[in-house]
């Protein structure tokens, strides 16, 4: 048996020892044969009787070792990590008269790409004579993999003119082009191309069908293609709730998510990071807090890409202590993180975190992106300190993006906020390009400081400079209005609405009702609201009750209270509106009724705060209640 035992041994280390004689032997080979016999004597100072040796014994291998001799090229590109290394790979190809070789061609256009060598790939692909599929895929994946969509689609289309048609392969690339670059038609053309040639049963192509139609905000189309499968799986359910995520459809992309884990198929992070989207649009917290069960069951949480949806989920819905539990937790080395954190308190308003975290960033060298700075100037301007104000307006003007739209909208915003019109107006004459943006802010600006007059000679240069103004325009030219006692002016600026395509919301009327009723014109406000399109909603109501109290329209305003009553739910600001207004009326068992209703559901007034600055810093006092 002893015997038996060591004769099984022999013949396995044999086998072994040949096999690795085998591989030894393919790899001299491959050596010798990328090599010339000037290189081993000259750079390898090799002796004349082992290049000998090597030339007759390594000699290249003749057609009927074509195979082997494309499976070690393949090998060695593969391993390839220069361009150079290519080079020489290509050269020796062509040496072997292999030129002509589309797999191993396209083998060296895959790795080009991979190494970040597009252009290099190109000349490859151009040279080859009779392009195959294969070769088209090769560069067409490359343009994809660096993101150049446009030529992803050019290619597509010299494809077609070319007479090749498309693999499943080929549409999967194109149309993820044609939806990052929203190009409705042209995809629209290539869905054609999937029924003609037979790939509407590829679940594969579907799916990028659904995600395609979804980027381009055709959720409606998205639906009946994902309708149409047969075989569903997770990314087919994915792909469409993302879609209405994105397209801000949260109730769509819930039901969708509803359907999906009915069907019992289990959901991956991927889907779970849209079904957060949608819940942080609903602020539908307790959903929101089962999805983060769910992924915890699921062992998802080390997701980073899920963590971050987490964190912003939480930040969103108010959540701001388990928002930065969850951050605590994250290698927050990726500036995303950070912003949704930084969002969260600044929409919080909680202006000392938001200052320690952006300090922080700049402590640990994370670079802060546009996103960062628009955040961090809102926490600044509802600070409302200027010196504060003017310290990150100085870092930003450092920044690389002191010149984004946004972020000197913002910087504009926030200077008017603190008081400062004329610094906000600075940093408006100072922007080279001055969108509908740019100039909304530098009107509100001047609105928030009763500059009327100021804010329409801006709208006016608005005009001249062939701006066409937007909602947000015509509620800051309200505004301005509205406090400065413009009554005409801002009536025909809100009649001028319709004429650039504008139609008048509820803030638009509330501001016009709060104008109307400011300046004593009751029944031209009331007459306004009643001939509304739309239902007239809470600070529609609410700004007639505050011009009734003003100057003591006792019927007109209980008539508006009942309305504003009858809407809710309403905040304690609106109750405690009520209540005066009941009071200076003199009507005090309403008065009562109104303080019973706050006591009943808990809703207690808190006292206002005032703020002085004082030598940079701001003095704080409680009014009383």
């Amino acid at each position: 048996m002893k015997e038996i035992w060591h004769v099984r041994i022999s013949e396995l280390e044999l086998r072994f020892i040949l096999q690795a004689f085998n591989e030894l032997y393919s790899i001299v080979v491959g050596i010798f044969m990328l090599l010339s016999v000037t290189s081993l004597q000259q750079q390898f100072r090799f002796p004349s009787w082992l290049v000998a040796f090597c030339s007759t014994f390594f000699r290249p291998l003749d057609s009927s070792a074509h195979s082997s001799n494309e499976s070690f090229y393949a090998s060695v590109v593969n391993q390839c990590t220069h361009r150079s290394h290519l080079s020489q790979i290509h050269g020796q190809i062509y040496s072997n008269g292999m030129q002509n070789n589309g797999f191993i061609i396209t083998k060296l256009i895959n790795r080009c790409s991979d190494i970040g060598e597009i252009e290099h790939a190109r000349k490859l692909f151009d040279v080859f004579p009779d392009k195959y599929i294969f070769l088209w895929n090769g560069i067409i994946r490359g343009y994809s993999k660096h993101h150049m969509l446009n030529e992803v689609v050019g290619m597509y289309s010299r494809m077609q003119l070319d007479l090749v048609n498309p693999d499943s392969f080929s549409l999967l690339h194109v149309l993820k082009a044609c939806g990052n670059l929203m190009a409705v038609e042209y995809g629209r053309a290539v869905h054609g191309q999937v029924f003609r040639f037979g790939f509407e049963e590829d679940v594969f192509v579907q799916n990028e069908l659904v995600l395609y139609y979804s980027k381009c905000r055709e959720n409606q189309r998205a639906y009946v293609i994902f309708s149409g499968l047969r075989n569903k799986d997770i990314i087919s359910w994915t792909c469409l709730i993302s879609g209405y995520a994105q397209n801000l459809q949260p109730l769509k992309a819930l039901k969708v998510f509803k359907d999906m884990t009915e069907s019992y198929l289990k959901p991956d992070w991927v889907a779970l990071v849209s079904v957060l989207k949608a819940c942080s649009d609903l602020e539908e917290w307790n959903h929101g807090k089962n999805v983060h069960a769910l992924a915890s069951k699921s062992g998802f949480e080390s997701e980073h890409d899920l963590g971050i949806a987490l964190t912003s989920f939480y930040a969103k819905c108010g959540m701001m202590m388990d928002a930065k539990y969850l951050f605590d937790r994250m290698e927050a080395n990726d500036v995303i993180i950070w912003n949704a954190l930084i969002s969260g308190f600044a929409k919080n308003g909680q202006f000392d975190e938001v200052q320690k975290l952006f300090a922080e960033m700049v402590i640990r060298s994370i670079e802060p992106d546009a996103i960062t700075l628009q955040s961090t100037i809102l926490a600044f301007s509802q600070h409302g300190s200027l010196d504060e104000a003017r310290y990150i307006g100085c870092y930003t003007d450092a920044s690389k993006f002191r010149d984004d739209t946004f972020v000197r909208s913002a910087l504009i915003d926030m200077y008017a906020k603190c008081g400062s019109v004329e610094l906000a107006r600075e940093i408006f004459d100072s922007t080279p390009c001055k969108d509908v943006v740019v100039w909304s802010a530098m009107i509100m600006g001047y609105a928030l400081h009763g500059h009327g007059g100021e804010a329409i000679d801006l709208f006016t240069d608005m005009k001249d400079a062939g701006i066409f103004p937007n909602d947000v325009t015509f509620l800051g030219l309200i505004t301005a209005c509205s406090h400065s006692s413009l009554v005409e002016e801002g009536w025909e600026i809100f009649l001028s609405m319709k004429d650039y395509g504008v139609d008048p919301r509820q803030k638009h009327y509330a501001g016009i009702v709060d104008m109307l009723s400011r300046a004593g014109r009751l029944e031209r406000a009331f007459k306004l609201i009643t001939s509304m399109p739309l239902e007239p909603g809470i600070s529609v109501w609410g700004a007639l009750l505050s011009g009734c109290e003003i100057h003591r329209r006792a019927k007109l305003g209980v008539y508006a209270a009942e309305k504003l009553f009858a809407l809710g739910p309403l905040t304690v600001g609106h109750y405690v509106q009520l209540s005066n207004f009941y009071a200076s009326a003199g009507m005090w068992d309403r008065v009562a009724n109104i303080r019973m209703l706050m006591k009943t559901k808990r809703l207690n007034k808190e006292s206002g705060i005032s703020t002085i600055e004082t030598n940079g810093k701001l003095q704080a006092s409680r009014n009383a209640i």
